[in-house]
């Protein structure tokens, strides 16, 4: 025991052990913040490169924009670990570790785990194969299983989804077995109006046509003309007219809303009536009147 109490006497209050650590921290601490540094400028170096690329004279397509935004924020990851593994092989060499011993050691190594990580394997296949055949990109809003909403990044091994509520749904790319993507196509909305049983229905379809003939140069997310397609169908006390328009993508909901109020006020100024739900009261203990006969 005396002889280790010594050594650690020893060790501890060595100039030189004290010097090498300070220096090593210092070092360590140097790297990670010019890691940090390195992404904070390369991340916002590429943003400016494609955001200057894509407010060229030269409108872009929506196909390219979107790539455009993928391709962007994948780099921005990419950059992210490059930066990072080699902050981190470069503190092991300060730490005197032999990082070319350490590489060999890994690529065994590698192959063991490989075995065994095959599901990361197949996520960061897939993830290639969706960025590099463009099923979808940052921004559409798409459908996977049972999670719905826009996109927010497509990396190598995840895909995030923002819901429509707010919330963060990562999904590995390796899960991903069939998408629904409505933001590549024009979007056909079907929008039902109903009116009354006994209104005059000739009278509507003139009011929906007139107003629907010049709503297409009123508003740029209609692409063509709404058509009216006619009577859909007679249920009790109404007549459900039907109504088809073709809208850019995702926007549909919003032509939608606003063609179904428009027509309500159109049909009010116009005394057409919607059928609504009556109710009707009958008397029963009225005093009976005598007939004529009776009298």
């Amino acid at each position: 025991m005396g002889k280790l109490y010594d050594y650690l006497v020893t060790k501890l209050t060595d100039e030189e052990l004290w010097i090498s650590v300070g220096e090593g921290s210092f070092n360590i601490v140097c790297i990670i913040l010019g890691a940090m540094i390195i992404v904070r400028i390369a991340k916002k170096m590429i943003k400016k490169a494609f955001e200057m690329r894509m407010n060229a004279p030269a409108m872009l397509t929506q196909q390219r924009e979107r790539r455009y935004r993928t391709i962007l924020k994948l780099l921005q990851s990419i950059i992210s670990y490059v930066v990072y593994f080699s902050a981190i092989l470069a503190v092991l060499s300060v730490m005197n570790v032999k990082v070319a011993g350490l590489l060999a050691g890994a690529g065994i190594v590698g192959l063991a785990v490989g075995f065994g990580a095959q599901s990361l394997v197949k996520d960061v296949i897939t993830g290639f194969f969706i960025i590099f055949e463009d099923q979808f990109g940052v921004g559409d809003y798409i459908k996977i299983s049972a999670i719905e909403g826009t996109v927010l990044e497509i990396g190598l091994r995840t895909t995030k989804i923002k819901g429509v509520s707010g919330e963060i749904n990562i999904i590995p790319n390796g899960t991903i077995l069939e998408v629904v993507n409505y933001s590549i196509n024009n979007t056909m909305s079907v929008v039902d109006v109903s009116v009354s049983y006994n209104s005059d229905i000739n009278k509507a379809e003139r009011l929906i046509e007139n107003y629907l003939s010049n709503l297409a140069d009123l508003h740029e997310e209609i692409v063509t003309p709404p058509t009216l397609l006619g009577v859909q169908n007679v249920i009790g006390a109404e007549v459900t007219l039907r109504i088809s328009v073709e809208t850019l993508p995702m926007q549909q909901f919003a032509i939608s809303r606003m063609i179904r109020k428009d027509i309500k006020e159109l049909f009010d100024k116009n005394n057409i009536e919607i059928p609504y739900p009556k109710m009707m009261v009958y008397e029963r203990d009225q005093p009976r009147q005598e007939t004529e006969e009776e009298k």
